[in-house]
């Protein structure tokens, strides 16, 4: 299930306290998942936020892949070591289809669609699953 965007308050709360909170049973910090579960996130923030191209983060809200993983990372659903794993994930993937680019930059080809993005990062989840991760 795509997290909801952390409110203004928890934003200002500094990671100290938060942790302090959670140590209290006051707080719940969101707990980090491996890079397939990672990776199936994205898709349904995605889906949430709404698929876009060009932008991390567009001014309507929409995300990239990137913006995405950006997000999930910032809300805490992911470490900075699985989503290094999931990008890795997602470029063996590409390299599969026959694709020599980054993903962030394939993502903004033209001829891409919402559908193909989706079933790339949901390819590239089942891979890390079949690796245990």
């Amino acid at each position: 299930m795509a997290p909801d965007p952390p409110t203004w308050g928890q934003r200002l709360i500094p990671k100290g306290v938060r942790s302090a909170m959670a140590d209290l049973g006051l707080w719940q910090e969101p707990r980090p998942l491996k890079p397939s579960y990672h990776l199936a996130q994205v898709i349904e923030v995605l889906t949430r936020y709404g698929w876009g191209q060009s932008f991390d983060f567009s001014p309507t809200g929409r995300m990239c892949i990137r913006g995405a993983q950006t997000f999930l990372e910032s809300t805490g659903h992911v470490t900075a070591i699985d989503r290094g794993k999931a990008v890795n994930y997602l470029q063996t993937q590409l390299a599969r289809q026959g694709v020599e680019m980054e993903f962030w930059a394939w993502n903004d080809l033209s001829g891409n669609t919402f559908q193909g993005v989706e079933a790339m990062i949901s390819a590239a989840s089942g891979l890390a699953r079949k690796n245990g991760e």
